[in-house]
C-alpha cells in the first residue's frame, strides 16, 4: 500500500509540472473534431472475451484484420484493474476501478497496452479507453486516502450510484480535490501510453461543468476523439465529439418488433436536429455490450433485421459502431462477470462490414457531423414500409433504398429518380426504377447505390 500511495503521488507531482502542449480547437465556442475522426468508424473492443488469453498481445493479432476491414477507432472496454470487494462473478465488472493509474493484470502490463497502441497506429487507427469516472470499486485506495470523496447516506456510510450496483461506491464531484486528480489521471493516459481519447459511462451522472474543464485539460496534450454514454445536447459543448443515439436505437427495435413504423424515423430525427448542434456526432449502433449482455443479442431484438438496420447505422446521417463478434454474426449473449470467448468461425460478416467501413471512408457524403451531406428524402408510395433517402456532398452521392418490414413488396417513386450511373454498393445489379417502374424487395431487404 505504501509502495502504491508514493506511486500515486510521483505521477501527480510530474503531471502537475508538465506544461501544456497545444491550445485545443474550438469554434464559435465549441470543440472542433479531429480531421480523423470525420470518416471513422468505431469498433469496441472486449478485450476479456475477445481471445482465449483475454490479453492486450492475444487481441493484437486481430489488429491487420481490424485495419483491413476498415476500422478507424478501437474502443477498448475498461482497462483499469478489477476491484474485489463486492465483486460480481468470478472475473467482476470491468466497471468497478480499483486502480485508475494502473492496467488490470488479467490483461498484460502498461507495456503490453503501449506496445498495442503502438501497432494500431502503425496501421493507422486510433485508440481510446473506457473511463469510469463515476464510481469506484470499493477496495480502491482512494476511499482510505480521501473518504470525503464519495457520496453517503445520512447515516454517513459510503453509497453505491444505483442500488444494484453493489460492487461499486460512488463518487461526489462537488469535492475540487477530486476533480483535480480524476482530471490529471486522464491526463496520465494521453502522456504515458499515447491514447487517443476516451469513452466515458454514464457521463451524464457527472457534473457537466466537470467535464468542461477536463477535457480541453486534456486537449492540450494532444488532439483526441471523445465519446459520451449519455443523450443530452450540453454534452457537445467543449468536452464530448459524440454520443450515444438511444432513441433511434430504441425505435428500431419497436420496427423490427413490428410496434412501430418505418415512416416514425422522420419524426425522431427532425427532434434529433432541433435538440443537437449540426456538428455533433451521434453514435449509431445495432448493439454494444450493455444491449448485448443484458437485453439481448441483435439476432434476440431484430432477428432477420440485423443486416438492415446496420446498413442503416452507416448510411443514416450519424457515427457507426461495430462491437466485438458482429462480423461472426455473434447470436449470443456475452456474460459480463465470467469468462465468456467469442467463438469467430470464419468471420460470415466481414465482408459486409468491410463494405460499409469502406463506404463510409471513401464516400464523402457519409462523413460524420456536419461534414457530410444532409438527409434527403426520397418520397415512395410505401412509407410505412420502406425508408428511402439520399446524402451528397462535394458531388458524391448515396442512395438508400430499406424495406424495413417483414413481408416483400414493390415500391414506386412519384417523384421518379435517375437511374443512371448508380454504382451498386452490394452486389451487380444495378438500380431498375423510376416514376412508373416499380422496385420489388425482399422482406428485409436493402439496396445502396453511390456515385463519386
Amino acid at each position: 500500500m505504501k509502495r502504491t500511495l508514493i506511486f500515486i503521488a510521483a505521477i501527480l507531482v510530474t503531471l502537475s509540472a508538465c506544461k501544456p502542449k497545444a491550445e485545443p480547437k474550438t469554434q464559435g465556442g465549441r470543440l472542433v473534431h479531429a480531421d480523423w475522426s470525420r470518416n471513422a468508424t468505431i469498433y469496441e473492443v472486449n478485450v476479456r472475451q475477445y481471445t482465449p488469453e483475454g490479453t492486450f498481445k492475444a487481441f493484437q493479432q486481430h489488429l491487420p484484420r481490424l485495419q483491413k476491414m476498415g476500422v478507424g477507432i478501437l474502443w477498448l472496454m475498461p482497462i483499469n484493474p478489477i476491484g474485489i470487494k463486492n465483486r460480481k462473478g468470478n472475473l467482476g465488472s470491468y466497471y468497478s476501478v480499483k486502480d485508475y493509474l494502473a492496467v488490470n493484470p488479467e490483461f498484460g502490463t502498461i507495456a503490453d497496452l503501449k506496445e498495442l497502441v503502438s501497432k494500431a497506429h502503425e496501421l493507422g487507427m486510433y485508440v481510446i479507453i473506457d473511463w469510469v469516472a463515476n464510481h469506484t470499486s470499493w477496495d480502491n485506495a482512494l476511499i482510505t486516502q480521501h473518504p470525503d470523496w464519495y457520496k453517503k447516506d445520512v447515516k454517513g456510510n459510503i453509497i453505491p450510484p444505483v442500488a444494484d450496483w453493489t460492487d461499486a461506491a460512488a463518487l461526489d464531484y462537488s469535492k475540487e480535490g477530486l476533480r483535480k486528480y480524476m482530471t490529471e489521471a486522464l491526463c496520465f493516459w494521453v502522456r504515458e501510453v499515447n491514447i487517443d481519447g476516451f469513452r466515458c459511462d454514464v457521463a451524464g451522472m457527472l457534473p457537466v461543468s466537470f467535464w468542461n474543464h477536463a477535457m480541453p485539460e486534456v486537449r492540450t496534450i494532444k488532439t483526441i476523439f471523445t465519446l459520451a454514454e449519455w443523450e443530452t445536447p450540453e454534452m457537445h459543448d467543449t468536452a464530448f465529439d459524440a454520443t450515444y443515439s438511444w432513441e433511434l436505437y430504441k425505435l428500431g427495435n419497436d420496427i423490427a418488433a413490428g410496434k412501430k413504423t418505418a415512416d416514425k424515423i422522420d419524426s425522431n430525427y427532425t427532434a434529433e436536429l432541433k435538440k443537437f448542434p449540426a456538428d455533433a456526432y451521434r453514435m449509431r449502433f445495432t448493439t454494444n455490450h450493455d444491449e448485448n449482455s443484458w437485453n439481448g443479442s441483435e439476432y434476440e431484438r431484430l432477428g432477420p433485421a440485423a443486416m438492415i438496420f446496420s446498413v442503416f447505422s452507416f448510411t443514416f446521417p450519424g457515427f457507426p459502431l461495430i462491437y466485438t463478434g458482429q462480423e461472426s454474426a455473434m447470436s449470443k449473449r456475452l456474460r459480463f462477470f465470467n469468462k465468456d470467448t467469442v467463438n469467430w468461425g470464419t468471420y460470415p460478416l466481414q465482408a459486409f462490414y468491410t463494405t460499409l467501413c469502406s463506404l463510409k471512408k471513401t464516400n464523402k457524403a457519409l462523413q460524420n457531423g456536419d461534414s457530410g451531406g444532409p438527409l434527403v428524402k426520397i418520397r415512395n408510395d410505401k412509407e410505412k414500409e420502406v425508408y428511402s433517402f439520399m446524402r451528397e456532398k462535394d458531388g458524391n452521392k448515396v442512395f438508400v433504398i430499406l424495406n424495413l418490414s417483414s413481408k416483400p413488396c414493390s415500391v414506386k417513386f412519384p417523384d421518379g429518380i435517375q437511374a443512371d450511373n448508380w454504382e451498386p454498393v452490394f452486389g451487380k445489379e444495378k438500380l431498375t426504377a423510376g416514376k412508373d417502374m416499380p422496385l420489388k424487395l425482399k422482406a428485409w431487404e436493402y439496396r445502396v447505390f453511390q456515385k463519386r
